[in-house]
């Protein structure tokens, strides 16, 4: 029996307690930003302007890959084991890739790159810890499985690049990348395209992981195969 299904109650807070974390996380950081509290830039550089400042905010994988975490776990805090079809599955292990991602990235080469305090290290740890944290956990605890196959993971793998040609072509017209290691300006396009080759390494690893859990899970509770649901739309 899958655990969504022995203890659906279980599931819902657990998926509650994933979108009020993101959601605080999100609404303290982006005030936070829209203040000037926390711009967000080297010492010594100028602010930029309160609009410059949210849409770079925004511009953050970890600030998208916590908003598609936070839709999937509210979807699922109604309805622990929905399936909405395709789209729904592709939405969900976005969601799930990307704040595995965010978290691994975080912990091993941007930790020590900032020195953050008071509201804004408490928002830090709810971005890069503990949504992380939730989202893998919650997936492999309650669920739904299975609902992922290799479609669904190729399709959903769409998103991080699209994301990344957007910081490349953005951050020639306004000069800001929002992490160092694809800062074009600072590396020079080749160090940052074999940095982003090893990110996609790393997107491609955590999917195929979520995508062999997925199965394993489902087998073990007798489900049916994700390939094999109805692809609602």
């Amino acid at each position: 029996m899958r655990a969504w299904r022995s203890n659906p109650a279980a599931a819902r807070w657990w998926h509650i307690a994933t979108v009020l974390v993101i959601a605080a996380s999100l609404g303290v950081q982006l005030v936070l930003v829209i203040q000037g509290t926390n711009v967000l830039v080297e010492d010594g550089e100028e602010a930029p302007g309160a609009a410059m400042r949210v849409v770079n905010f925004f511009s953050f994988f970890t600030v998208q890959s916590n908003i598609l975490l936070a839709a999937g776990s509210a979807v699922l805090a109604k309805d622990p084991g929905f399936d909405g079809g395709r789209l729904w599955r592709v939405v969900r292990l976005a969601g799930l890739i990307g704040i595995s991602v965010t978290g691994v990235v975080y912990v091993t080469l941007l930790r020590g790159l900032v020195d953050l305090e008071g509201a804004a290290a408490v928002t830090n740890v709810g971005f890069h810890y503990l949504s992380p944290l939730l989202g893998a956990i919650g997936w492999a605890l309650f669920g739904p499985w299975p609902r992922f196959d290799r479609r669904v993971l190729l399709v959903s793998l769409a998103w991080p690049v699209a994301w990344l040609a957007y910081t490349l072509v953005r951050g020639e017209i306004v000069d800001w990348y929002p992490y160092p290691f694809i800062d074009v300006g600072e590396l020079g396009y080749a160090r940052t395209l074999v940095n982003s080759a090893g990110v996609t390494v790393l997107l491609l690893g955590v999917g195929w992981l979520f995508l062999t859990g997925d199965r394993r899970l489902g087998d073990r509770a007798g489900t049916q195969p994700a390939d094999e649901l109805p692809d609602r739309r």
